[in-house]
């Protein structure tokens, strides 16, 4: 665990915040401010991205979910509040699955339950296909444009740009296949935590049926849409999302 990083500040029941593809500990920055006032929050760069760029990275959503279990176990830290962005939200999914009952909310944020993401702005293979011929500087300035509705004038996309500057096409690749390979629509009807479905109207990586499904197939489910905003709704309206996350894990019955 050497060469991964964690960024653990605030004081409070602890929050666990996963990132997603080609994403970092920084990119919860806006979060972390907020959120930390009130919970332990704790952001994990998830092997080989962001701040972990040099740990070796994983290739299926299973293991990343073991390794935040991992964290979390390391920690002493037995139950928590749990959020996922994307992959994260496919990496939270699988924590669900074999440690539900550790978990006092879930929040699912622009995510899916089929990893080969059916109706993402191209499929998983092309991605793929475009970062092997491309090479990783240019995969990794043409996918993240996308995530925001301003694409890279948005004010906060320096986030994204700062993630990936270390990251390698190995780490982007196992990712990728990590997602193509995974599924999680058959275990929504076994989580039984209170969950809060978010995303953005505009997003073009998970459409509305990817969310939908999610919110529909787990019992104790609520969707909150954000208007105007694409896949980084955290970063395109951070100050609604950390009172709406806020609202979410502190009401008694939300």
């Amino acid at each position: 665990m050497s060469k991964i990083y964690i960024n653990d500040t605030g004081q409070g029941f602890p929050l666990v915040l996963v990132h997603g593809y080609l994403g970092s500990s920084e990119m919860w920055c806006l979060q972390r401010d907020y959120l930390s006032k009130f919970f332990r929050v704790i952001s994990p760069a998830l092997p080989g991205f962001g701040e972990s760029h040099e740990a070796q990275s994983l290739d299926s959503i299973n293991d990343m979910a073991k390794f935040v279990i991992n964290i979390i176990d390391e920690k002493k830290i037995k139950n928590f509040n749990l959020l996922g962005h994307s992959m994260g939200g496919m990496i939270v999914q699988e924590i669900a699955k074999l440690a539900g009952d550790r978990i006092n909310k879930l929040i699912c944020f622009a995510t899916g339950s089929i990893g080969e993401i059916p109706g993402r702005f191209e499929p998983i293979d092309e991605t793929r296909r475009r970062l092997k011929e491309e090479g990783a500087d240019i995969s990794f300035s043409r996918v993240p444009k996308k995530w925001f509705v301003k694409g890279d004038k948005d004010k906060n996309y320096y986030l994204c740009a700062n993630a990936v500057k270390n990251v390698s096409s190995k780490t982007a690749d196992n990712a990728l296949k990590a997602m193509k390979n995974w599924s999680g629509i058959d275990n929504l009807k076994n989580i039984k935590n209170e969950t809060l479905v978010v995303w953005g109207d505009k997003d073009t990586s998970y459409n509305f049926d990817q969310v939908d499904t999610i919110n529909n197939n787990i019992t104790n489910s609520r969707i909150e849409i954000f208007k105007n905003c694409a896949h980084n709704v955290h970063l395109e309206q951070p100050g609604k999302f950390n009172e709406i996350i806020k609202t979410f894990l502190t009401s008694i019955n939300s």
